[in-house]
């Protein structure tokens, strides 16, 4: 399908209109259809944060909204440039909408987009082309067609990028990765050893289980976006086609696990630790609470640092499963939120009938505490919001209280 300057137009002048009446009204615009528009407004809707400078291009053409659902944001795509050296030829497995084949290409030398739906890559090749991007060949294709196939080019490539769909029948979510299309398992050993790897998986995925299958992996980056965890990123190494070698590299049962948050102000929150580390940890647990709280990040919590963490930062566990932390003087390096506490309140029933009346509105979370925050919420009759945060944990001789703070960063 070709935006022509009708649709376009079209396009942006009903952006902000109610896309129900939009289709019901339909035969009042000759010329125009409108299905398809407002097919196009929903997926451009769908990627206005999550890839702006494609937003912004009036030009591009999305072949459904599946594919920008799926795809990836620009910030995190960015972030995978830094995998790649500027004379690498790079192949994606999973093409999809293109987002990642287009960001590695303005880096690497060529880019070999691989995908089996036909409509997605017609979509890549119209957007890429008018995207100024030349060094991008697109191939309609299996994956492991591809790799197991006679394709003359694949010789050439040194590096391999995959993003398994997770979605099954009926739309259906999938977090294991023998579920995803394509198996991430049979295809693995195809390209372990001879090629570098990287492999974009759920965030939902169990990280010691996924190492267990994937035993060679050197490094995992988990990528949060406004403490939101985004992708689960595999790094596994091996030597470039040209050295003619066909013997796997040295496995490193203990990757380095690379913890990543961009907070809301663009700055990169970063924290590495290896999963031995962690494991053979010994931290001391919080007698007395300091004046600051720290509450790590999605990705440094998703990765299980709660050890390493508090010896990184010199902080002190509130409890053992709590996962905050306290210090008297401020770390502005933790990789999370820091808050200044103002008052420890005992929780009880009484203080649940009571609290509303000194604090009527708050941002309350729960960490190892027995009411979820919406039920705690419930109970207290606070309003969400404000700028007062309310932490309901355990401490360290198992009292629970509601920690009263404000943020200090980010």
């Amino acid at each position: 399908m070709e935006m022509t300057d009708t649709l376009r137009k079209f396009i942006r002048d009903h952006a902000e209109d109610d896309l129900s009446e939009l289709l019901l009204s339909a035969f009042r615009y000759k010329g125009v259809d409108v299905k398809a528009a407002v097919g196009q407004i929903k997926a451009r809707n769908r990627i206005k944060d999550k890839i702006p400078s494609w937003y912004h291009d009036d030009r591009l053409f999305f072949p459904s909204i599946l594919a920008t659902e799926q795809c990836s944001s620009e910030i995190t795509a960015l972030y995978k440039r830094r995998f790649v050296r500027n004379d690498d030829r790079l192949c994606d497995l999973t093409g999809g909408l293109g987002v990642d084949a287009y960001f590695f290409s303005q880096k690497v030398k060529r880019v070999t987009y691989v995908e089996q739906n036909g409509a997605y890559c017609d979509a890549a090749r119209y957007n890429l082309n008018l995207l100024g991007v030349s060094n991008v060949c697109v191939v309609n294709c299996d994956a492991v067609e591809f790799v197991t196939g006679n394709y003359g080019h694949i010789a050439d490539i040194n590096v391999f990028y995959m993003d398994p769909a997770r979605r099954g029948a009926g739309n259906r979510r999938m977090f294991a990765i023998s579920d995803c299309e394509p198996d991430l398992t049979k295809i693995w050993t195809l390209l372990q050893g001879r090629y570098k790897v990287i492999v974009k998986l759920s965030p939902m995925l169990d990280l010691t289980q996924l190492l267990k299958q994937l035993p060679e992996a050197r490094e995992v980056h988990i990528v949060s976006v406004k403490n939101d965890c985004k992708e689960l990123l595999i790094i596994a190494g091996g030597l470039p086609p040209e050295s003619g070698s066909t013997d796997l590299p040295d496995k490193k049962p203990d990757p380095e696990i690379i913890c990543i948050n961009y907070t809301a102000d663009g700055m990169e929150q970063s924290f590495r630790f290896h999963l031995s580390d962690e494991r053979s940890a010994v931290v001391s647990l919080a007698g007395n609470m300091g004046r600051y709280l720290y509450e790590p990040n999605s990705s440094v919590l998703k990765a299980g640092a709660y050890k390493s963490a508090a010896l990184r930062y010199g902080v002190e566990k509130l409890h053992a499963s709590s996962h905050l932390y306290t210090s008297d003087h401020p770390i502005p390096s933790f990789s999370g939120r820091i808050f200044e506490i103002a008052e420890i309140i005992p929780f009880s029933s009484r203080t649940c009938k009571t609290l509303a009346s000194d604090i009527p509105r708050a941002n309350i979370s729960v960490r190892n505490f027995p009411l979820p925050a919406d039920e705690l919420r419930k109970r207290m009759r606070i309003a969400d919001g404000g700028s007062a945060y309310l932490f309901a944990t355990t401490l360290s001789d198992n009292k629970k209280v509601l920690i009263k703070c404000r943020k200090v960063y980010p």
